[in-house]
């Protein structure tokens, strides 16, 4: 059985915001963001101060952790939210990049599901826009 697809968060970067660092031992890039969350988990969007801050060691190897909360309405219409912590390591050249999520939500009706199975996320570029699905592992 494939991995499901429960949504896609469909990234926006205001290029203008990034913060970076270059030093001896490394650089650090901040990299703030919203956009749209469409899935059969949640449609909705991403709230003010979702940021992805990357770390680059010596070696060119780019550790990301992705933090944000989406808000939205589940396939029923219930209101919810989503806090998304999304860590990975990978080297600019590896597309799509892969990730491991891990969830908190406000949701009484989703939160064993979000809390308890294991999820997985991909990054690609698709038209020059970054756009991440997380899948739910099948056993």
């Amino acid at each position: 059985m494939p991995d499901k697809l429960i949504f896609e968060v469909h990234v926006e970067i205001d290029n203008r915001s990034v913060s970076a660092l270059k030093g001896p031992a490394g650089e650090v890039v901040m990299i703030p963001f919203s956009g749209t969350v469409r899935g059969e988990l949640i449609n909705g969007r991403v709230l003010p101060g979702g940021v992805d801050t990357q770390v680059v060691n010596q070696n060119g190897v780019r550790h990301m952790s992705a933090r944000y909360i989406v808000e939205g309405t589940d396939k029923d219409g219930d209101p919810l939210r989503i806090y998304i912590e999304n860590n990975g390591w990978f080297e600019i050249q590896s597309m799509p990049f892969k990730t491991i999520p891990t969830f908190i939500t406000d949701s009484k009706k989703h939160a064993a599901y979000l809390h308890r199975n294991s999820f997985r996320g991909e990054g690609h570029f698709e038209a020059g826009n970054l756009v991440i699905r997380m899948y739910e592992i099948a056993d």
